[in-house]
């Protein structure tokens, strides 16, 4: 057991680092772009919520990579592990250039449906328009992520996302401020450093390539197959992204000040969810490492020890969150109501955080086990088990505090207690376990 837990902790801890370091991008640029005036700034934000929302659906190319590889690596085929990269790499920069391509003329309408007034739109606009060019290298990133995850690396990806954060920083002071260019010097900053992340990690794909005798072209069934895992993978994340929009509408018509205290309690969530995140990548690379090596019996004691890890980081958070919550509030709000409401939701969200790390973890064993179809259909079936629930919270309408309160038990016990529901019994049972080179 303590060599497992030891593979666990090397590939998540550098994992975490990752994790942690890309919304740093958004940050940096946040705060460059702060000192401008709130007019860009909040052209900033409309703009990064249509790119986050892109990039978050695209985290299929890491997910679906990272399995293909280890599953390869693990069956001690290093080249077809390198080539399964490859294939991901093909993918993702296909799908890159046409998101941009059909992205471009649909900026200002997509702008327009936030309903920004015409000098945050344009703000929005250039930002979105300009950050099109590094979304094939944003993808890039993904893919290639996985292709080093599936080879049991984990800390150069480390290395590269905090050399592209000190990178994107650096580029957006200079351009924003010392060329003079605004808020299109921070789209034209991030960019450049998204594509100088891309250019290291085709370097290293290269290099890896040849040294296994690898070809560079694109294979047509690995990159459709590929594609075919992914897709289930982008319906998965697409049902899990509806839930977190519906949970945000119902919060919406809750007041001003139960939407301000639900909004900080995402924050926190998606900041806690970093480190839960971080096993579930370790999960992936090592069930799929196992399963290609044909080890049953280290595939079940990789899940069980990755279980226990889960939900006592759970436990751990959810305390910590319990006693910070009484003046966590007075990090993120001056309101005396908001930081209030905001108390109440984090020690209710803290009783949940081990039921998140169960999830979580086995999230991450079945994507490593190639089980996206399943993925997919459960995913669907939460969200629909999930939608009367918040729809309950909102024709219940609660007042004051138990607004927001309500609705984080409905997300973060229904919700996730679903979908705890549907993982566990996939992987308490064997049909998810398919060994060999491939999961199909």
């Amino acid at each position: 057991m303590l060599t497992i837990d030891r593979d666990i902790l090397r590939l998540a801890i550098p994992a975490l680092g990752a994790l942690v370091a890309e919304p740093l991008f958004l940050l940096t640029d946040t705060a460059l772009v702060g000192h401008l005036g709130e007019v860009p700034l909040a052209g900033l934000g409309v703009a990064s919520a249509v790119l986050q929302t892109v990039v978050g659906l695209a985290v299929f190319l890491a997910y679906a990579t990272t399995p293909a590889v280890a599953r390869r690596l693990g069956g001690g085929d290093r080249p077809g592990a390198i080539k399964a990269g490859i294939d991901g790499l093909w993918l993702a920069l296909g799908a890159g250039i046409a998101l941009a391509l059909v992205g471009l003329p649909l900026v200002s309408p997509v702008v327009g449906l936030f309903g920004s007034t015409e000098a945050v739109g344009t703000a929005a606009a250039t930002y979105l328009a300009i950050s099109l060019a590094g979304l094939p290298a944003m993808l890039l990133v993904l893919a290639a992520t996985g292709l080093l995850r599936g080879l049991q690396d984990t800390r150069t990806p480390l290395v590269v996302a905090v050399s592209g954060f000190a990178a994107n920083a650096a580029l957006n002071a200079l351009l924003i401020y010392g060329a003079g260019w605004g808020i299109a010097g921070s789209a034209i900053g991030t960019v450049l450093a998204q594509w100088g992340m891309a250019a290291v990690y085709l370097v290293i794909a290269v290099r890896a390539a040849r040294a296994s005798g690898v070809s560079l072209r694109p294979g047509r069934d690995g990159v459709s197959g590929a594609a075919v895992s992914g897709g289930w993978l982008l319906l998965r994340t697409a049902s899990l992204r509806a839930a977190m929009l519906v949970t945000v509408v119902v919060s919406a018509g809750q007041g001003v000040t139960q939407l301000a205290a639900f909004q900080i309690a995402l924050t926190v969530f998606a900041l806690l969810a970093f480190a839960l995140d971080a096993l579930a990548i370790a999960g992936q690379a090592l069930v799929g490492h196992g399963l290609g090596a044909s080890d049953v019996d280290r595939v079940h004691a990789v899940t069980r020890r990755l279980i226990r890890w889960g939900v006592l980081s759970g436990v751990v958070l959810g305390v910590v969150l319990a006693v910070l919550s009484p003046v966590a509030g007075f990090v993120f709000s001056s309101d005396a109501a908001v930081r209030a409401d905001l108390a109440a939701v984090l020690v209710t969200m803290a009783v949940g955080i081990p039921l998140a790390g169960f999830v979580f973890v086995l999230d991450g064993v079945l994507i490593g086990a190639g089980d996206a179809r399943y993925l997919a259909w459960t995913g669907l079936l939460n969200l629909a088990v999930y939608l009367p629930l918040v729809g309950g919270v909102a024709v219940a309408a609660p007042e004051g505090v138990a607004g927001p309160v309500w609705l984080w038990l409905a997300f973060g016990i229904g919700y996730i207690g679903a979908r705890a529901v549907t993982l566990g019994l996939r992987a308490h049972g064997s049909r998810w376990i398919a060994v060999g080179a491939t999961s199909a």
